[in-house]
């Protein structure tokens, strides 16, 4: 007996992805401490073996939300309905989506159907998940067929649009739509049959016709398997339906000198190496495969990569294949149905996308290696690491997000996973290059993002790989390229060759061209007096370059920027600080701008008296000693003098000697003059004043000065020390 495996068997791209996001779940809560409860809602996929494989990891299984408080719950392959959906988020419970994007898009053009006032049929099982999920994006309100029998008992309606499960069969879907035409007067139809699905029906029917016996391998309640097994039954084959290898039975295989084996999407593949394993113990003879996926998908990985770049498709050319594939279709596939004239068909089926073909498309997915992209096709397309951007190591998620909507060139249809290979880079390139073209020769300018720096300069991202080199990154010198990455710079066009896909731009010609202008307009329209916005850009010892627009800077001497004295420009203002400043004067010829801070702030003179009265004590600091006295800053732009003869009531030889510049001090204020903006303050007035000494009492005169006269017995300082300041003289 010779075994023969489909091409076609075992998991598809949904149940794969399904399975491992649980599995990396649930591995992420073995390594936690805090135990997180791990639930799907429904078995993930519909296979007893892989479901009990999951419960062994900690991953349980429930059928309703109301089921679980609290914990991880991931929503099974089949998705849910938005109804149960929001009653998950409603119990604040961790929710990962795990639905397949294939029904996801099927959910989408539900809701789209129901939005646009058509009576939705959907072609499916009534108690399938994934079919329950459809019906609630219509709110429940569509209708269920099974097969073309149906069609006749559904209500009259004028417009109906048609979806599929996924699982369902080509062939009954489209059974369904004919029957539908005529019966309407405006018919939608969406196929949203999974590529994976029809792939694995069509190598069934084709194997089931050339073996004696096919053996399905499925769990019993997974619908697709059961279709392949009916698929392999119209076939007039005989066909078994097993979930394990165990249930094979030798006698089954007598006589049979062909078997044909395939597998449903939900079946792992170590259950179909059991099975094959299982049968080659019925024979000698080895076991054959009907191809070697693993090389397929060598061979078209080789092929995307070869794809070379071809020249964009213009809309013309795109209407008129689409045109041609519409005829051809339309003619094949409802030749023997009434006339086209006699119903209005929106879409019989989604076209497949033809390959060089620049489209939009909406991102629906993003991982680390890969984004999934809704094309309007029965399946998302798929964009690989390598042919999203020419910037390297990036991550998918730096460069799109879920929901963006982006142009895409079609490189390869029906990959081995059932998608549509696409480029973004090649999509932008191609648009790029004429925008570009069409730049350069207008003299004209672009906004773009700065994504990284490279020796020498920065690159930019605007389609294609842009270089600005650092030379013409500013008016002035870089020394810090870091700071532009993240920024969008308005560019100008310096060097374009497509040839060598090379564009070089240039923010410096931009910035030049945007200062003359601004200089220009500054000198023409701009009066003394005037109060204008500015950045401080730079600072020097006697003031600070203030940007009033575009480059045109004026000088904020350090004497205008307070009315209290500056000792440097740093004490008032820092550099990229905004702030308004005062026109004070034009120097058209020299090209010199006169600037003022202080004029644009209050003059801390006015009401001056109405603060500080004679008799008040306040606390000021020193920040001038002279020989006469020391100036005391009460507030900003206040000062006042405390005079010599202020600073104590006792003999003040030099000022240093009671006070020292920054001493902060108490003061009494002694006279305000807002005239002549002078406060007089004393120190002496706030110190108690010395007493007087009491005068020398006289003494009398002994007995033998009696008789001698008061003048007679005085000695003034001359008589006693007259000689010696006359040597001093001397």
């Amino acid at each position: 007996m010779e075994i023969v495996l489909a091409d076609a068997a075992g998991f598809c791209f949904g149940v794969k992805r399904a399975l491992d996001i649980t599995k990396k779940i649930a591995s992420q809560a073995a390594e936690d401490t805090d135990g997180t409860p791990i639930h799907t809602l429904g078995p993930l996929i519909h296979n007893p073996q892989v479901v009990k494989e999951l419960a062994s990891q900690g991953v349980r299984v429930i059928e309703r939300p109301e089921e679980v408080d609290s914990g991880v719950v991931i929503v099974r392959s089949h998705g849910v309905s938005p109804k149960v959906m929001e009653e998950l988020q409603g119990r604040g419970l961790e929710i990962v989506d795990a639905t397949c994007p294939f029904v996801q898009r099927a959910m989408r053009w539900a809701k789209q159907l129901k939005d646009e006032g058509y009576q939705v049929v959907i072609v499916g099982d009534k108690s399938h998940p994934e079919v329950q999920a459809l019906l609630g994006c219509t709110d429940e309100e569509a209708h269920i067929v099974s097969s073309p029998q149906d069609i006749d008992e559904l209500p009259a309606a004028k417009r109906i649009g048609v979806i599929a499960q996924t699982t369902q069969s080509t062939s009954n879907y489209r059974a369904c739509v004919s029957a539908l035409i005529g019966k309407v007067e405006e018919l939608k139809a969406f196929d949203t049959i999974c590529i994976a699905t029809e792939q694995r029906q069509t190598s069934a029917m084709e194997l089931a016709a050339q073996v004696d016996v096919m053996v399905v391998i499925g769990g019993r309640n997974s619908a697709n398997t059961k279709r392949l097994a009916e698929v392999c039954q119209e076939q007039g084959t005989r066909t078994i339906h097993v979930e394990t290898p165990d249930e094979l039975k030798q006698e089954w295989f007598k006589g049979v000198q062909k078997a044909g084996v395939t597998a449903g999407a939900s079946t792992p593949h170590w259950l179909i190496e059991g099975v094959l394993t299982r049968m080659s113990e019925f024979t000698e003879d080895k076991v054959t495969q009907a191809t070697e996926e693993q090389e397929v998908q060598d061979v078209q990985q080789e092929e995307v990569e070869e794809v070379a770049p071809e020249e964009p498709i213009t809309e013309e050319t795109q209407e008129e294949i689409g045109a041609q594939e519409s005829s051809t279709d339309t003619e094949e596939e409802i030749s023997e149905e009434p006339k086209l004239s006699e119903v209005q068909i929106s879409e019989y089926d989604v076209k497949l996308p033809t390959p060089g073909a620049v489209m939009k498309g909406r991102v629906v997915q993003v991982s680390q290696d890969e984004v999934l992209v809704d094309i309007d096709y029965k399946s998302e397309g798929r964009i690989p690491l390598n042919e999203l951007s020419f910037l390297q190591n990036v991550q998918p998620s730096e460069l799109v997000s879920e929901g963006d909507e982006i142009a895409v060139k079609v490189l390869k249809v029906d990959d081995a996973e059932g998608t549509v290979i696409l480029s973004k880079k090649r999509a932008d390139a191609d648009q790029s290059w004429a925008k570009l073209e069409e730049l350069k020769e207008s003299n004209g300018t672009l906004d773009a993002k700065v994504v990284q720096t490279v020796k020498g300069g920065l690159l930019v991202n605007v389609g294609v790989r842009g270089f600005i080199p650092a030379s013409h990154v500013s008016r002035g010198f870089e020394d810090n390229l870091e700071k532009y990455v993240g920024q969008t710079l308005e560019l100008k066009i310096i060097e374009l060759d497509r040839s060598k896909n090379n564009v070089v731009f240039s923010h410096k010609e931009v910035l030049e061209e945007r200062y003359q202008k601004a200089k220009e307009e500054a000198f023409d329209t701009l009066e003394e007096g005037d109060i204008v916005p500015g950045i401080v850009r730079r600072l020097t010892d006697f003031g600070a370059f203030v940007d009033i627009g575009d480059g045109v800077e004026g000088l904020l001497h350090v004497s205008e920027m307070a009315y209290s004295r500056v000792e440097h420009p740093s004490d008032v203002v820092s550099e990229e600080e905004e702030i308004k400043v005062m026109i004070l004067g034009l120097d058209k010829e020299r090209e010199r701008i006169s600037l003022g801070l202080k004029q644009t702030l209050p003059d801390p003179w006015l009401n001056i008296d109405e603060r500080y009265s004679e008799g008040d004590r306040v606390t000021g600091v020193v920040t001038r000693v002279v020989d006469f006295g020391a100036f005391v800053k009460l507030e900003d732009g206040v000062e006042g003098l405390v005079h010599i003869s202020e600073l104590s009531h006792k003999h003040v030889a030099k000022t240093e000697d009671v006070v020292q510049s920054g001493d902060e001090i108490e003061v009494k204020v002694i006279s305000v003059d807002p005239e002549a903006r002078r406060i007089g303050l004393s120190i002496k007035e706030l110190e108690p004043k010395p007493q007087p000494k009491p005068a020398p009492r006289e003494k009398q005169a002994s007995p033998a000065q009696e008789g001698t006269s008061t003048d007679e017995l005085t000695t003034n300082l001359g008589d006693v020390f007259g000689d010696l300041f006359k040597k001093t003289q001397e």
